[in-house]
């Protein structure tokens, strides 16, 4: 029989979660992992060592408290070792870690916690400011009444337990600290065993994510792929022992899963981490990068190009930031390991070079599914991920041309909004700008922009005038509103919600504007 110490020789050689926390934690010892600090914010500090007991601890509570190999346990916390820990902890002991973004609403978390299936959930009490055990209560009023905290609630049918830290929690939710004390009923050789049963196979982890018009999906991922990953990301990232390195990104994203937390501890490099991440920045994912930010990344080690949580992150990089006239990502001229991609037309046939479709990519690295969706709403038959974002092949070079269903369709014309923002923040005064269409009754759909401006006004008139000068008539936008960049819309996955954009302009257009 193996146990899984036979299994932890080297991390690079690590194919489950357990395997790299103890490998990690003989390797590294005392360097520290996780910090967390802050203005106002007591340091907390984990070292490798720390973290492998922490989460040991933890998961040894979860197993006493019922929970076996594919329990589904929700996680609501911040970056720092709170997060770490507990993910690492379900991760370890078999079960699927179901991290769930902090700035999510009551209306939303009820939906996230129905789809998702949690059996379990682990809360930081608080976080920025907000009161995650008073946000369940809004989200689910039954936990207020009741009397104990084993839950049986129609909202959330499989929720069976919620456990928080802080004091005068209702009785509905379990104290932290009495769950982890559970755990002396759990041998450590048993969570050895235990650890052993986790096969590469087995899902680790459900990323849940959204889109602009849908419904929270949970994307699946297995310790195989996520482990394979991580040693490919460790690689190109570059993160080495005692460096100390930011969480630029949430953790419960699979960009701060996968571009700090995992490359991190298998490299025994320190996260470091704060509360506000690059989800409270101004650079916002899928827009034209306004001249600023492209400077802000200057000397970055890899041009990262297209990824997502289906892909466990980014699965192609570039030689260069931005090819001629595709100014909204990286041109790709190297696909990770393991990814096989091409671009198709809309009955799944490879386009041929030089012809748009959309981009679609099988291979280790790519989810198996998502939780309770069909594979054949996502998947071609020959086992592609349709990802919905659009592109071309120059030779070997993919060029990301658009997510499909932006296109603007405007009196029997397509118009592209990447172009025409492109275009705009040319112009002087033009920071960034948001180019969507409008329902119009004579046109279908009418361009009109949001545009984030400098300090000093800009003159919309002389705007549209250049533009008539670099662009077709049909694509000049026929009416232009002023916002700052505070005010544009993110989804929680730091890209721009063009839906909410469409939404603001058509309030502060009004109706005149669909009749230009």
């Amino acid at each position: 029989m193996t146990t899984a110490t036979d299994t932890t020789d080297t991390i690079g050689s690590a194919q489950t979660f357990p395997q790299l926390i103890r490998a990690a934690a003989a390797h590294y010892g005392d360097e520290p992992a996780v910090i967390l600090s802050g203005e106002g914010l007591e340091t907390e500090r984990l070292s490798f060592t720390e973290l492998e007991r922490a989460s040991a601890e933890l998961a040894r509570a979860l197993l006493a408290h019922g929970a076996g190999k594919g329990a589904r346990i929700g996680v609501i916390a911040g970056n720092g070792p709170f997060f770490v820990t507990a993910f690492a902890a379900i991760a370890r002991m078999g079960g699927v870690a179901v991290p769930i973004s902090t700035m999510i609403r009551a209306n939303e978390l009820v939906r996230v916690l129905r789809q998702s299936d949690v059996g379990g959930l682990i809360v930081q009490r608080t976080f920025l400011a907000t009161d995650y055990v008073q946000r369940l209560v809004e989200a689910l009023p039954d936990l207020g009444p009741g009397k104990d905290a084993t839950l049986r609630i129609a909202a959330a049918p499989y929720l069976r337990w919620i456990a928080s830290t802080g004091e005068d929690l209702p009785p509905t939710i379990l104290d932290l600290k009495a769950l982890t004390a559970k755990a002396a009923s759990v041998e450590e050789a048993l969570l050895i065993e235990v650890e052993a049963e986790v096969s590469p196979s087995d899902q680790m982890v459900e990323i849940y994510t959204s889109g602009s018009m849908a419904l929270p999906k949970g994307v699946k991922h297995n310790h195989g792929p996520v482990l394979l990953r991580t040693h490919y990301l460790r690689g190109k990232l570059g993160p080495q022992q005692g460096q100390k390195l930011p969480a630029a990104l949430p953790m419960f994203w699979v960009g701060g899963l996968m571009m700090a937390l995992l490359p991190n501890l298998a490299a025994g490099a320190t996260t470091m981490c704060t509360e506000r991440t690059l989800r409270n920045s101004r650079m916002a994912m899928g827009s034209v990068l306004a001249d600023e930010d492209i400077g802000a990344m200057a000397g970055v080690k890899v041009i990262w190009g297209l990824g997502m949580s289906e892909t466990l992150g980014p699965y192609a990089y570039g030689n260069e930031l931005r090819a001629p006239g595709y100014p909204l990502c990286a041109p790709m001229d190297h696909f990770a390991d393991g990814y096989e991609v091409r671009v198709a037309d809309a009955e799944n046939r490879p386009s041929p070079e030089g012809e748009g479709g959309e981009i679609q990519i099988r291979g280790y690295g790519v989810t198996p599914g998502l939780h309770k969706l069909s594979r054949d709403l996502f998947f071609t038959p020959d086992g592609f991920y349709r990802t919905g974002d659009m592109g071309l092949f120059q030779g070997s070079r993919l060029l990301f041309t658009g997510r499909n269903g932006d296109m603007i369709k405007t009196s029997g014309s397509n118009v592209s909004p990447a172009e025409v923002e492109f275009e705009m923040q040319q112009l002087e005064g033009v920071q960034s700008a948001y180019v969507v269409g409008l329902p119009d009754q004579e046109r279908g759909q009418i361009v009109v922009a949001a545009v984030v401006t400098g300090d000093e006004a800009v003159d919309f008139a002389d705007v549209e005038a250049k533009l008539r000068q670099r662009l077709s008539s049909y694509k000049v936008p026929r009416a232009y509103v002023a916002i700052r960049r505070e005010e544009v819309p993110l989804l929680h996955s730091n890209k721009v919600a063009r839906r909410e954009i469409v939404a603001m302009l058509e309030a502060k257009l009004g109706r005149a504007a669909t009749k230009k």
